[in-house]
């Protein structure tokens, strides 16, 4: 599978990133002006071309969970006004993008989704 760099955004963590493994090039804090995002686009690229990637296996493992839990971040959707179904699908669908639907990645996660969806109906959320 061949590499890309791509764009992060979110959970603190903002800036250029490597498709297929860990790598990261994070935006400066004090970036300001075409000129320099210019220069950090341009400085990112030739980073990325020169860094290898972790082993073909470790790119591939199932990396541990470190963000907000499923429920966390269905609950976050809906206190946002979202339909309980409704934060739950879009989240799936987070989780099939942020995994390149991973079968065992989505097992779980659909696992975690009927938990969730129960624990709703049943009020203990």
């Amino acid at each position: 599978m061949s590499r890309s760099l791509i764009w992060v955004q979110g959970d603190g963590e903002v800036g250029w990133a490597c498709s297929a493994c860990r790598w990261r090039f994070p935006i400066p804090t004090l970036l300001a002006g075409k000129d320099a995002r210019d220069a950090y686009d341009r400085l990112a690229s030739a980073k990325f071309r020169e860094h290898t990637c972790e082993s073909q296996a470790a790119a591939h493992t199932i990396r541990p969970a470190t963000g907000p839990t499923f429920a966390d971040r269905a609950s976050t959707l809906i206190r946002r006004g979202y339909k309980p179904k409704d934060a739950v699908e879009v989240v799936m669908q987070e989780i099939a993008l942020e995994s390149r639907n991973n079968a065992t990645i989505m097992q779980k996660a659909r696992e975690e989704a009927d938990d969730f969806l129960l624990k709703l109906r049943k009020q203990l959320i």
